[in-house]
């Protein structure tokens, strides 16, 4: 009698998949046999490769009628990765609070508006994971990242007490903390089409440049593969472990906490 082993196959839904770290996390699972859901806020053809365990949905995690709709079509999932987010480098003297409220739209409310959506089938079900990407500048006193890291430390602090409410149904929440990445978009998409100039005033423009030079001279760096590798290791330990800090970069300043 043959065995249908497609039903034995498990399902990941990813957000912010249209590149970067979701991107590289997607094609790493469904190379390791998973079925996929890649979702963005624009889906577009020829991002991911076609198959029959890759689909493609729309989801914009600030729009709860997309989080439902999404899920709704994805179906059962046995692990949730909140990869979604957006970039903000700047002196917070000159960042409108706009533009703050953005970042923890999608940063932090969108994070959480999708975890308490799958919450329901993980609960009753008995098993599920919650991966949420953050940011290795939660382990270390990064300058000109005040708005990011603080919507990144909510997520860290959420997680680490959701974990415990998750724990008596067999239901797990975990952080990724990916490190400095230079090939992806972040620093394009940091300032959200503001000039550098508005988002540094000038009196901070001397230590500002010092700051993103020390920056971008650093040795250690992150990858894309670094992040989608710490994301399984992440979805597989069964140690317990709430944090893992993805990349050379991010393990060293973990390991000097």
């Amino acid at each position: 009698m043959k065995t249908d082993t497609k039903t034995d196959t498990k399902t990941v839904l990813i957000t912010g998949a249209s590149s970067g770290y979701g991107r590289e996390t997607a094609l790493h699972f469904h190379a390791q046999g998973w079925n996929v859901i890649a979702t963005m806020r624009t889906p577009r053809a020829g991002v991911l490769p076609e198959s029959d365990r890759l689909r493609i949905v729309e989801l914009d995690v600030t729009k709860p009628e997309t989080i439902t709709a999404a899920f709704e079509a994805a179906g059962p999932i046995d692990v949730l990765v909140n990869n979604a987010g957006v970039p903000s480098i700047g002196v917070f003297e000159g960042t409108p609070m706009s533009r703050v409220r953005e970042v923890f739209e999608t940063n932090t409310f969108g994070v959480m508006a999708t975890t308490q959506a799958v919450l329901p089938q993980f609960r009753e079900r008995g098993s599920g994971v919650v991966v949420n990407v953050t940011s290795s500048v939660v382990l270390g006193h990064m300058p000109l990242s005040a708005v990011y890291k603080a919507s990144k430390m909510a997520i860290e602090g959420f997680t680490a007490s959701l974990s415990l409410e998750l724990a008596p149904f067999g239901v797990q929440a975990k952080t990724v903390e990916p490190g400095a990445c230079l090939t992806t978009n972040f620093a394009a998409n940091a300032t959200n089409g503001a000039s550098t100039d508005d988002l540094v005033p000038a009196p901070y423009a001397p230590w500002a440049k010092k700051t993103m030079d020390a920056f971008t001279s650093q040795d250690l760096f992150t990858k894309e593969s670094d992040v989608a590798e710490t994301v399984w290791r992440a979805v597989h330990d069964t140690t317990g472990q709430l944090r893992f800090p993805a990349g050379p970069d991010a393990v060293w300043l973990a390991q000097a906490k």
